[in-house]
C-alpha cells in the first residue's frame, strides 16, 4: 500500500509521537501536514487539501470529536489514535477505526485502508 500523492493530516500532542507518525507516513509516500492543537488542525482543514487524517482522541485535556466532525463534513476519511486503549466514541464515530498507542507502521497502513481509497 501507498500514500503516494495523498496530503495526511496528523493531530498529535506528543511531539515523539508525531515526528514518528509523520515519518512512518512520509516513507509511504504520504505528505503530511502537522497539527499538535485543535485550532490548528481546524485551520489546516480550511486551508490545505487534506485526504485523510490520523487523530489523537485526548489532545491536551480536550477531545479530537470537533476535527472529526469538520472531517466528515468534508467526506474525509480517518482514523483515531489513543494511549487510554479501547474507548468508546460518540455514536457518530463509532465505526472509525481507532489504533491503540504504541501502534506500528502497519497499524496505520491497515486503519487508513478501511477508511481511504489508496492502493494496496
Amino acid at each position: 500500500m501507498t500514500f503516494e500523492g495523498s496530503t495526511v493530516l496528523i493531530l498529535e500532542d506528543e511531539p515523539i509521537i508525531g515526528l514518528a507518525l509523520e515519518d512512518m507516513l512520509s516513507r509511504q509516500g504520504a505528505s503530511v501536514l502537522f497539527a499538535s492543537q485543535i485550532e490548528e488542525a481546524c485551520e489546516l482543514i480550511e486551508q490545505e487539501r487534506v485526504d485523510s487524517a490520523v487523530l489523537d482522541v485526548n489532545v491536551h485535556g480536550v477531545m479530537s470529536y470537533p476535527v472529526a466532525e469538520m472531517l466528515t463534513e468534508r467526506s474525509v476519511p480517518f482514523i483515531f489514535a489513543t494511549g487510554y486503549g479501547d474507548r468508546s466514541h460518540p455514536a457518530e464515530f463509532a465505526a472509525v477505526p481507532t489504533i491503540s498507542k504504541p501502534y506500528s507502521a502497519e497499524d496505520v497502513r491497515r486503519a487508513l485502508q478501511k477508511v481511504g481509497p489508496f492502493d494496496a
